[in-house]
């Protein structure tokens, strides 16, 4: 038991002070000051009083980041340790008071956030709120005993996966326990009047004796030896997930495309039956890591990069081809990276390389010879070994010339992402955002997948007016003057604005960004539109978007903007001041490589 470990903590002492008073009687008061003075006194509080003083710095961090992790308590008694925390500063002077109150009255609410937060789960706190769901007694290790069998497969939380229980539970036990080898050393140094914390026969014990016992006395007793003997298949350890080196090269392949895990990946097209995705992740590494033997080169290497590049497209099939043309440094044209390639059925057998008619429609090079189809012969079919391996699994298919992502393979790789935080959505969590985040998350993705997901959305809503006017604004003003501004505009596009209700694209008019965008759509349907609505700085913007890629020539380019600027009102120079004021950063790509200075 912890009293047994941590001594001199001033916990008696703490509550002979409050002697007479209805806290001294609440067992949750009692529960919490053990935990908060143990807590303070672990992290190096002042203890020449003989009670921890509570440095308002060592206040935060104990309600945000200590007890979180360490502590289980009801939501009933939540309430019980910031009011242990200001009764310990009343026994100290009146500044000190106030300013803990400070910090006990801004922290707060982060505190009953992170206690209630299921992402801040260890197995230590979960079955703790378990075995009080069954009536357990957790101040008695017996009644733990006897009950936590009952707790056999018992669901984790709506979101939480095993491997979020194991990470969080290996990262808090690891720094509980620096904190007691800190806490010993620290009173071997420099002797402490109160005493010191920690007995050597605790600490002979070993420092990972000591951090069970406290986590014992702090969520339920006896349970950390249940979950490190008979009851260990309820708590698994890090060597439980050895997929977790596959989702590390996920998350490394997520960084380099968006550099930052928050930026949501497209969502598969139908969410499919999962299967045991822990399992199917196992057999996944061991395909890829399979795969990074010399026999596979010059591509097994590139697995987990494949792997991620399927799931990143929406998880629509690829061409081998084309991904070989790719890894070859052919010239592929970009509009046609990400169109998906249809999966032929019963396409089974050695690979072959597409005919040269396919390749050109696959690569968009219209000089594609039988010799050059003939020097893509051995990479493709280098590549196709690679898909093939991987096909073993159950978990991604190759099917003649296209390769993907079965549904469980998909589910395994979203499962995979979502281990180390990467936004991974499922189609009905996409369709469920706002339609801010849905324009925000698809300005970034593939266009097939995002115009998939933006007609999912609408459908989610019946497509209505409504739904397509919270849309539309979503692709306007918003994003007026975002630096991906072209990038969200761009997915206006993308709609089938010939299902729009007429009202919604008239009430779009007005906007400052896709006005004219609306008109245009209203005009191909033959609908009644007032041009003078629509602003300048939308027309403007419609210019902008129609100048030839950057990837094009410049001569192209130029010739274009002198041919909108010969019939803009004001010639170039107003041209120029309109594009900039909509959309500098667009203007300034644009424009710059032909020499053309921004006001």
């Amino acid at each position: 038991m912890a009293e047994t470990v941590l001594t001199n903590t001033g916990l008696d002492q703490f509550l002979a002070l409050l002697d007479g008073r209805p806290e001294h009687r609440d067992p949750a008061f009692a529960r919490a000051a053990e935990a908060v003075l143990g807590l303070l006194a672990l992290r190096g509080a002042d203890r020449t009083a003989g009670l921890p003083e509570p440095d308002p710095r060592l206040v935060r961090q104990l309600l945000v980041e200590d007890l979180p992790a360490f502590v289980y308590a009801p939501p009933g008694d939540l309430p019980a340790y910031p009011a242990v925390v200001g009764a310990l500063a009343g026994c100290f002077d009146g500044e000190l008071r106030q300013r803990v109150a400070a910090v006990v009255a801004e922290a707060g609410p982060d505190f009953e956030r992170a206690m209630t937060d299921p992402g801040n789960l260890t197995w230590h706190r979960w079955y703790a709120s378990l075995l009080r769901t069954v009536g357990a007694d957790l101040a008695d290790a017996d009644d733990v005993r006897r009950r936590i069998g009952a707790l056999d497969g018992a669901p984790l939380p709506d979101g939480v996966l095993r491997a979020d229980l194991m990470g969080r539970t290996a990262l808090a036990e690891t720094v509980l326990a620096e904190a007691v080898a800190r806490a010993y050393v620290r009173d071997a140094e420099q002797p402490p009047a109160a005493g010191p914390l920690l007995t050597d026969h605790a600490v002979a014990a070993g420092i990972g004796r000591v951090t069970a016992a406290l986590l014992d006395r702090w969520t339920a007793a006896g349970l950390a030896d249940e979950l490190a003997g008979p009851f260990a298949r309820f708590a698994p350890g890090p060597d439980d997930f050895p997929h977790l080196v596959l989702a590390d090269a996920l998350l490394d392949e997520h960084m380099d495309y968006y550099g930052d895990p928050s930026v949501a990946v497209p969502p598969p097209a139908d969410d499919g039956p999962a299967g045991d995705t822990e399992r199917d992740a196992d057999a996944l590494l061991a395909a890829v890591e399979e795969l990074a033997e010399e026999e596979y080169e010059p591509y097994g290497g590139e697995a987990p990069h494949l792997l991620y590049a399927l799931y990143q497209r929406g998880c629509a099939a690829d061409s081998i081809a084309r991904r070989a043309a790719e890894y070859e440094d052919w010239t592929v044209d970009p509009a046609l990276e990400d169109v998906p390639v249809p999966v032929p059925e019963g396409a089974t057998g050695d690979y072959v390389t597409p005919p040269v008619p396919e390749l050109v429609r696959l690569l968009g090079s219209a000089g594609i010879t039988e010799d050059d189809r003939a020097r893509l012969d051995g990479p493709a079919r280098d590549l196709a070994a690679v898909a093939d391996r991987l096909a073993v699994t159950g978990l991604v298919l190759r099917s003649g010339d296209a390769f993907g992502l079965t549904p469980r393979g998909a589910a395994t790789v979203r499962y995979l992402l979502r281990v180390r935080r990467i936004a991974a959505p499922t189609a009905a969590e996409a369709a469920a955002w706002t339609a801010k985040e849905l324009v925000t998350a698809a300005a970034q993705w593939p266009h097939p997948a995002a115009a998939r997901v933006l007609a999912d959305w609408l459908h989610a809503r019946g497509e209505t007016a409504d739904a397509w006017s919270e849309l539309l604004a979503a692709l306007g003003a918003v994003h007026a003057h975002a630096s991906e501004g072209a990038a969200v505009r761009a997915l206006f596009g993308l709609l089938d604005t010939a299902a729009a209700p007429p009202s919604a694209l008239r009430g779009a008019l007005r906007d400052p960004v896709v006005g004219a965008y609306a008109l245009d759509a209203l005009r191909v349907r033959g609908e009644d539109a007032e041009p003078l609505q629509v602003p300048v700085s939308s027309r403007a913007l419609r210019v902008l978007d129609r100048l030839p890629a950057k990837k094009g020539p410049l001569e192209s380019r130029r010739a274009a903007f002198d041919a909108a600027a010969a019939d803009w009102p004001g010639g170039s120079a107003a041209l120029v001041e309109a594009m900039a004021g909509a959309d500098r950063h667009g203007t300034e790509r644009a424009l710059g490589p032909l020499g053309i200075s921004l006001p």
